[in-house]
């Protein structure tokens, strides 16, 4: 139990850096995307400086974080008392289900960013964007999860949850009728 608190540092290190990573990594979709539309030879140099930053940000900072994240994570759970006694907490459970989907998140973010690598645009700049706010939506969710530790009041947690992301999304529309005024 003495060096849970560190375990727990780690965690929350490499989940901060894991984060940032997938925040970073969208929005260089979303440059990469608009760059396929601009003439020579523009289009080329903004693409091949954009899948260098992509390639470095996904592969030094991203899934190294994912990773380091996860041993932590499964190390506290599984190898520690307080582990133990998480796993039987209903809001851990609800928590894991959110990992769960940052983890599928994280996968669709590593297609698109192979398909990007190969200059295979199949999403537009605004699909990105919205997709960019999937990762906001699961962190909200998680610790708002790990900071009240209830999963009697979830049903609560999932209509903010909702309403948070409607809030995105007509932010989201605003933001983009803006851009297409100028």
């Amino acid at each position: 139990m003495e060096y849970y608190n560190y375990l727990k540092s780690l965690h929350l290190i490499f989940v901060i850096t894991w984060f940032a990573g997938l925040f970073y990594i969208v929005r260089l979709f979303v440059y990469q995307i608009e760059a396929s539309e601009k003439p020579s030879p523009e289009k080329e140099i903004l693409q091949a400086q954009y899948k260098i930053m992509a390639y470095r940000l996904w592969y030094i900072i991203t899934w190294p974080s994912a990773v380091l994240a996860s041993i932590f994570a499964f190390w506290m759970l599984f190898f520690t008392d307080a582990g133990h006694i998480w796993l039987t907490q209903p809001w851990m459970h609800v928590k894991l289900c959110f990992v769960f989907l940052l983890y599928l998140y994280h996968g669709k973010c590593h297609q698109i960013f192979k398909q990007l690598q190969r200059d295979e645009v199949k999403y537009s700049n605004n699909f990105m964007r919205l997709w960019n706010e999937g990762a906001t939506i699961i962190l909200f969710a998680v610790v708002f999860l790990v900071v009240l530790k209830s999963a009697i009041n979830w049903i609560y947690g999932v209509i903010g949850i909702i309403l948070f992301s409607v809030l995105i999304m007509l932010g989201f529309r605003f933001y983009k009728r803006i851009r297409e005024k100028k």
